[in-house]
């Protein structure tokens, strides 16, 4: 990859890249740093990555230092989560859009990653296969537990509207 390929890469792939990483950490600065981490690692193999497998190899990249954040913080988390739990209150939302983003933030890491590639991003089964580690089989798994979740949580559309 050359720096042109290479800025055409960060042109075509930051906004996605960041989406993805946004959805996941629900942390602005947090996925910032994240997609920041990432490119930064690109350019340190760029003469390393193929620049058909640039937009692939980001993803993997980010996903992976994704989780490693989420390894990082576990500990805070369990304890804002339970924090929260005590005093937590249910709303009804006429919104389908607030309630398939509260759905979505309830499913484990691991659906909310595939279900975010696939469904938000537009990726094949064997490029979240790739950017994951998982198989094809799991991701496919994977993916129909999430929309069942998601089809259990949101309900019947008659309801919703």
């Amino acid at each position: 990859m050359n720096i042109s390929e290479y800025n055409r890469c960060v042109d075509d792939v930051s906004d996605r890249l960041y989406r993805f990483l946004l959805k996941n950490t629900k942390e602005n600065e947090v996925a910032k740093d994240l997609v920041q981490e990432s490119f930064m690692r690109l350019w340190e193999r760029h003469k390393e990555v193929n620049a058909g497998k640039g937009k692939s190899w980001l993803f993997t990249t980010a996903y992976r230092l994704m989780i490693d954040h989420f390894r990082k913080n576990k500990r805070m988390e369990n304890l804002e989560i339970t924090g929260h739990q005590e005093g937590r209150v249910e709303n009804v939302y006429s919104d389908l859009k607030e309630i398939l983003n509260k759905a979505v933030e309830q499913l484990p890491e691991i659906q909310r990653s595939v279900i975010l590639l696939r469904d938000y991003e537009g990726y094949s089964y064997h490029e979240i296969s790739e950017i994951t580690g998982l198989n094809d089989n799991q991701v496919k798994v994977y993916i129909f537990r999430a929309r069942m979740f998601l089809k259990k949580f949101i309900g019947k559309p008659e309801v919703i509207i």
